[in-house]
């Protein structure tokens, strides 16, 4: 922001997270943060790869003109030969061969520009680190249970930065030395990593967060933007997504 030295420092950030091509949901987010007079929007990546709309999902950030991580599931598409970071099935190799059918040459390229890590200036030397994983690699997963050891290990030496990281889908809000972290949860694919995988579902909601910072203080604000799940289902329906069936029964069993 163009401030005068000794100025006090105003800023509010919208952070998204894994929209994994629901944009559905991420127009749901989109609308609210109109309405809450931010200064910048970032996303954390994870923004195409699984959802019915991968090339819809593009046109909107590109629209946005927003600064954009490069998530795990992002290089996924971008490799000649994929070789994830976790096990992938046959079905998610298909879905991965759909998405990119439904981009073009263009939208690849814009993807190509997403960066490995990003920071967003606040005042003097604080400053909101950025990045999909950890800094150190868009792979790493870090949970309310991740031992303590390993929070310190991959965020420790970056204090006192303020961090937002995406990739594990949990709204979270942890202390690291002087700084803190946080994870804006995923607007694309929300859902409860405690619950029974007998009863698997996604919710009916997308999150995210409007971070603030002014004279020194610092505001997480934790949100959830309802959507509309029976547009969603129809978007599924209609998109030609292998193995629609299945992802409709993750967010609305009854509509299988």
């Amino acid at each position: 922001m163009g401030a005068d030295a000794g100025a006090a420092v105003a800023m509010r950030v919208a952070v998204i997270s894994d929209i994994h091509g629901n944009c559905v949901a991420l127009e749901a987010v989109l609308e609210e943060i109109r309405r809450s007079a931010v200064d910048k929007i970032v996303c954390l990546g994870g923004t195409v790869q699984g959802g019915p709309q991968p090339a819809e999902s593009i046109k909107t950030l590109r629209r946005l003109g927003c600064p954009i991580v490069m998530g795990n599931a992002d290089a996924w598409l971008l490799k000649d030969k994929p070789d994830p970071g976790e096990p992938t099935s046959k079905e998610q190799l298909e879905v991965r061969d759909w998405t990119l059918s439904c981009l073009s040459s263009a939208d690849l390229e814009f993807m190509r520009g997403f960066r490995p890590t990003l920071k967003v200036e606040l005042e003097g030397t604080r400053w909101l680190l950025c990045f999909h994983g950890s800094p150190l690699s868009y792979d790493d997963a870090l949970y309310p249970h991740t031992p303590k050891e390993e929070w310190e290990r991959l965020l420790g030496p970056f204090a006192p930065a303020i961090m937002a990281g995406g990739h594990t889908h949990t709204q979270q809000l942890r202390r690291i030395r002087e700084g803190f972290y946080f994870n804006p949860g995923s607007v694309g694919v929300a859902y409860d990593h405690y619950q029974p995988k007998a009863t698997f579902h996604n919710d009916p909601w997308a999150e995210y967060v409007i971070f603030s910072y002014e004279e020194k203080r610092s505001n997480v604000q934790f949100l959830r933007a309802n959507y509309d799940v029976t547009e969603l289902v129809r978007v599924i329906k209609a998109s030609g997504r292998p193995h629609s069936d299945v992802m409709i029964g993750y967010y609305a069993p009854s509509s299988k």
